[in-house]
């Protein structure tokens, strides 16, 4: 992001991702305890935000997740671990994908198609074979989980790295579920992206903003 201060942290529209992130699970009637991993540098700023708990992250995002996961008190059944990078995800999403782990599932993903065309690109570089973009989907968070499948996936990951806690999920054998994601729920991950986010952020402090695809 080339912001000078950890991606969290970054302004939009006069709130840091993080604080919009809070707002929404806070505001969420599902959602009854809220756990906050963040640098060692931004404890404080962080838990000026909200009442949350505040805990020191870890050196990637896996020891992260476990360091937030012990903090969380022990009558909490379910988790949902959310990237604050995805300012702007609807309540819809996490309804989902709390009815899901509710019907039974051990783990959920919001997925929305992806709509791009899709080539392989082999070691040199070269364009190889489409990839048919019906079988693949992309991943959002909140991602969903039974606490106890969590915390036993952590355990038997230990030293090996996954890319998400979904993956380590599955490494234990079990099935992942996916529900529908939404588009509004997209990742700030470039300059490019924290200028749609101000964008976005401008619509919905408009007092009757006209914003297309169902924000408000």
């Amino acid at each position: 992001m080339r912001a000078g201060v950890p991606k969290a942290f970054v302004p939009v529209g006069g709130q840091s991702l993080l604080a919009r992130a809070l707002a929404i699970f806070a505001g969420h009637s599902a959602v009854d305890h809220l756990v906050v991993v963040a640098p060692q540098s931004h404890l404080s700023e962080a838990a000026e935000l909200s009442r949350a708990a505040v805990v020191p992250g870890g050196a990637t995002r896996q020891a992260s997740v476990a360091a937030g996961l012990a903090a969380l008190p022990a009558d909490v059944g379910f988790v949902l671990v959310h990237d604050v990078a995805r300012p702007f995800v609807p309540a819809a999403v996490i309804d989902a994908v709390v009815a899901a782990l509710a019907a039974g599932a051990d783990a959920v993903v919001p997925v929305v198609p992806i709509h791009d065309t899709v080539r392989a690109v082999d070691a040199d570089g070269r364009l190889a074979g489409v990839i048919d973009r019906a079988t693949l989907a992309a991943m959002q968070t909140p991602q969903g989980f039974r606490r106890d499948v969590l915390v036993r996936a952590h355990q038997r990951a230990g030293a090996v790295v996954a890319t998400d806690d979904a993956a380590l999920v599955e490494a234990l054998g079990l099935e992942v579920a996916a529900v529908p994601g939404d588009e509004r729920a997209f990742k700030v991950t470039t300059p490019l992206d924290l200028a749609y986010a101000e964008t976005i952020a401008g619509l919905l402090s408009a007092p009757h903003p006209p914003v297309p695809g169902g924000i408000s």
